[in-house]
């Protein structure tokens, strides 16, 4: 797990930070208020739960020390969230998102859900990289991708903002595989329980959440999982094929390894456009004390967390990255979804 080797000298920068008093604090107080974070999807994924484990630890690091709470504000595959925080929230670090790691991603296919610039997001730091995988319960008969070329499995999927849902679409339309795509699922914590229930034969979730939450289901082989949206395998599922491995045609690759560059992004917070520059550089200080203390690294591990954060500026490079996508690729993947 990243982000523990040296837990004596994290404790030493964290007590250097917070002795630092007002020039760690920027002249930001929080006393007396009480900050939101807004959870893009239903309870029980990975979302969920590293949104928890903010609102549980950030308060303490945060000058005033606030109250710290989550909210659930699920739809259109977290996109309903991203929206609220872009048009909506306060702009004065009272309200928090986390959402899809391809918000980027989304904006530049067209996806008519979306109501923001990632450009103009405020990136507070990341708790994780993230590696969504997709897996097929233990009856069906497809069993694999190439067995999704020759027969068609129903897929549980959570809008179209949502990995579940564009994933299976884009295989079908560039590998030739025949999902059948069930929209309307609120998260992944519902499209489980419909593939457990025989709604359909396969759903889609992060890696983090199933190894935590479905520990029962892996032990008794109850899932197979086919793909990871990563672009390369992780060590974890080394035997699972990659979507960045994936696709025949150099246009079709280049497409596949955009969608599977979002994990970078992770489960990552973000702030309203127009938060002042002072609140944004305090709560990014804040957050960068709170992922290297003793304490939080424990309580991560114990939870079975993973733990590799990534500073704000890196998070802006990746949205950067992703907005600049050649033209012939956005023109492939919106012709692809009829956008």
């Amino acid at each position: 797990m990243a982000g523990n080797k040296t837990p004596l000298r994290g404790m030493a920068l964290v007590a250097a930070l917070i002795a630092s008093g007002p020039a760690f604090a920027q002249n930001v107080d929080f006393a007396r208020k009480t900050i939101t974070i807004y959870i893009g999807n239903t309870p029980g994924g990975s979302y969920d739960l590293y949104g928890r484990m903010l609102a549980r630890f950030y308060g303490k690091f945060l000058p005033g020390n606030p109250t710290v709470v989550a909210t659930n504000m699920p739809g259109a595959g977290t996109l309903r969230a991203a929206n609220y925080i872009y048009e909506v929230a306060p702009k004065d670090g009272t309200a928090i998102g986390i959402v899809t790691e391809t918000l980027a991603l989304e904006q530049v296919v067209g996806n008519p859900s979306v109501q923001y610039d990632a450009a103009k997001y405020h990136w507070v730091g990341r708790f994780a990289s993230s590696n969504n995988i997709h897996f097929q319960w233990f009856t069906a008969k497809v069993q694999s991708v190439e067995d999704a070329k020759k027969t068609e499995s129903a897929v549980a999927a959570a809008g179209a903002g949502n990995l579940s849902e564009v994933i299976p679409n884009l295989l079908n339309k560039v590998l030739g595989t025949k999902f059948k795509v069930i929209s309307g699922y609120p998260a992944s914590a519902e499209s489980m329980l419909a593939m457990e229930r025989g709604e359909v034969e396969g759903a889609a979730g992060s890696w983090a959440a199933v190894r935590i939450g479905k520990k029962d289901w892996l032990a008794e082989k109850k899932i197979k999982i086919i793909l990871q949206d990563v672009p390369e395998r992780s060590p974890d599922l080394p035997d699972v094929p990659a979507l960045g491995e994936l696709g025949d045609k150099p246009a079709d690759k280049q497409l596949l390894q955009l969608y599977a560059a979002g994990g970078a992004i992770g489960r990552s917070f973000i702030l309203p456009p127009g938060t002042p520059a002072n609140v944004v550089k305090t709560m990014q200080d804040s957050f960068n004390a709170m992922v290297k203390d003793p304490e939080v690294i424990a309580e991560m591990q114990k939870a079975s967390l993973d733990l590799e954060p990534l500073p704000a500026e890196r998070q802006y490079a990746e949205v950067q990255k992703t907005l600049a996508t050649p033209d012939s690729v956005k023109q492939l993947a919106r012709s692809i979804f009829g956008r």
